[in-house]
Parts: C-alpha cells; sequence; structure tokens
C-alpha cells in the first residue's frame, strides 16, 4: 500500500506549501481536491481542462517534490436537483484526469430530488412510510442510472479506468449493497472509495465491508469516527447538529486513533490486504478540535506504522 493524503486537509495552504509539508512527513502522493463541496484552492478545473501545457507544469510541481498525483476529486451532489454545475464539474475532472494520465477519478454518486419538480434533495433511510419506495423507484431508474450510463462513457472516452464512489450519507450510494447494485448495472468503471468513517457513523462495520467489496474497491479515504455514546444513548446516531460542536453530537470526524486505536487500523488495512487491495490509503483531515497540520502529522504517523507496504514474500519451504 501507499500513503497519501487529500489536498483539502492543507486547504489553508499554498500550493508549494503543501507539496513541501508532504515530502517532509514521507507520504508518497496527493489526491487533489477539484470542485464540487470544495473550492479547490490546489487546482484552477477551468484552467487545466484542455490545456496541456498547465497540466505538464502542474505535474511537474508534484514530481519535483517526489509526489505523485493519486487522483482527481470531485466530490458533492452531481444530482443535485437544482445545481447541475456539479454535475458538470464531474465530467470535466473526468476529461481532465484522462487528459493527464490520472485513471482514478474519487466522487460520489449523487442524490437528486424525490420526485420531478422537487427542488431539494431527498435521503430514503426508512422503507416506511410506502411512498419512499416510489421516490427511490424515481432516483434509481428516472435519474441515477441514466445519469451514469452517461457519466461511463465520458471515462471510457477519456481513459478514466476507475471512478471510486465514496459511500456516504445524504447520497443514493451510501453502503455496500447499494453501491454493488450501480456498479452491477453501469459495469467495473464504478468501484468503491471506502471511507470508514461514514460505516462507522451509519452503523456498518468497515472491516466487514472490506471483505464484501473485495476487488470493487478502487479507493481508501483513512478518517476516523469518534462515537460519543453519552450523546449516542438519548439522540442516536441519526446526528444533525453543527459539525463544529463536537461534545453535543453523538459523531464526529477526528484525527485518525483518536476514535478508533492503532489496533483497530491494524486490522482495516490488514482485511483491505485480505479483500485484494493494495492501492493507497489517502488520509482525509477533518478535525475541526485539531490543528490541521498536527492532526495530519499525527494520522499520517499513526498509518506508517501500522500499513503493510512491501509486497508479500512468504513461501512455505519445501520439507
Amino acid at each position: 500500500m501507499k500513503l497519501g493524503f487529500v489536498s483539502d486537509s492543507l486547504g489553508a495552504m499554498s500550493l508549494d506549501d503543501m507539496l513541501a509539508h508532504a515530502r517532509r512527513m514521507g507520504v508518497s502522493g496527493i489526491e487533489v481536491n477539484t470542485c464540487g463541496w470544495s473550492t479547490a484552492p490546489h487546482f484552477d478545473l477551468a484552467k487545466m481542462l484542455g490545456n496541456s501545457v498547465a497540466q505538464k507544469a502542474y505535474r511537474q510541481k508534484f514530481a519535483d517534490h517526489g509526489l505523485e498525483i493519486i487522483s482527481l476529486n470531485a466530490n458533492g451532489n452531481p444530482l443535485h436537483p437544482t445545481d447541475r454545475t456539479q454535475g458538470d464539474a464531474l465530467l470535466d475532472t473526468i476529461r481532465t484526469a484522462g487528459e493527464m494520465g490520472i485513471e482514478t477519478v474519487c466522487t460520489m454518486s449523487g442524490l437528486p430530488a424525490g420526485a420531478p419538480g422537487d427542488t431539494m434533495p431527498n435521503w430514503v433511510v426508512s422503507s416506511w412510510p410506502p411512498e419512499t419506495q416510489e421516490i427511490l423507484r424515481f432516483q434509481w431508474d428516472d435519474v441515477l442510472l441514466p445519469f451514469w450510463e452517461g457519466v461511463a462513457a465520458v471515462a471510457r472516452e477519456s481513459g478514466v479506468k476507475r471512478i471510486a464512489l465514496e459511500l456516504h450519507g445524504n447520497q443514493c450510494v451510501y453502503n455496500v449493497p447499494s453501491l454493488l447494485k450501480l456498479r452491477e448495472a453501469i459495469g467495473p468503471v464504478i468501484g468503491a472509495n471506502l471511507d470508514p468513517s461514514h460505516l462507522m457513523w451509519m452503523g456498518a462495520d468497515p472491516l466487514v465491508a472490506a471483505e464484501a467489496l473485495g476487488e470493487a474497491i478502487y479507493h481508501v479515504h483513512a478518517k476516523d469516527t469518534l462515537l460519543n455514546a453519552p450523546v449516542q444513548a438519548t439522540t442516536s446516531l441519526l446526528e444533525n447538529g453543527s459539525l463544529m460542536d463536537i461534545p453535543a453530537r453523538s459523531w464526529s470526524y477526528i484525527t485518525l486513533g483518536f476514535g478508533h486505536g492503532e489496533e483497530w487500523w491494524r486490522q482495516f488495512c490488514y482485511r483491505l490486504r485480505m479483500a485484494g487491495y493494495d492501492g493507497w490509503l489517502s488520509i482525509e483531515h477533518e478535525d475541526v478540535l485539531l490543528n490541521a497540520l498536527e492532526g495530519l502529522e499525527k494520522s499520517v504517523a499513526l498509518l506508517q506504522n501500522v500499513m503493510p507496504s512491501a509486497p508479500a514474500d512468504f513461501k512455505p519451504q519445501e520439507i
């Protein structure tokens, strides 16, 4: 496996400073945010698309620091019913990735409205009342599947081999079954960006999810979640309080090791190997209580201590 981080983890820094810190920390690559829910401070998508000179110069900056570009990240809601710019930016990210020789794009499935004419996305998390089933039918059959058929075609035309969808709340694809359902319908260009932090707060087990996804794991985000048991006892894990008020929340995204200890992350890495995954671990730092650089340094140190990096070489002796 190889270690890197999401560029927005140091979003307040310049590109040059971010790359310098990445080299100092000893990571191997950076996953670059391009659009969507990111202001993309380190990447100008409009400038890069179709601009081979700008693309070459951008890649050279990474090479000068001994770093790879892991993937481009277009996280957001490309199926928002009143904001089509996010879907357009996803397609432009895929086209740009292809031009730059980057084979993986990270994004999310999107979440449309619940019916034609609605103006807000609608995430169904219960099978009752019965109208939820018509919402799901509309979202998948009328919106999601046609959209992703078109995206897959653009990916094939562009040379992007892997679209890694983050299993994320408020998206049509948010767990293992929904990811596999879309992958079966669209084809193997669709895979998972396995971020354990989201599965933690939704009550799933990332260790089991890794085994269930197997070859469908195309990317891994390393992010931790604090499950605040005293608050959870009265509010459940369905949490809509401010992300900035960690003491009041039943769960929060925090620095690696502060929610689940080193032993858990050791098991996670091994389960990924068991599932056949030997790719990138990309740290996504979103801890609102710790300094960004300090939190990222602690996360890097933890993973460097537990992740396997060399290929397996054990062979039974002939006896």
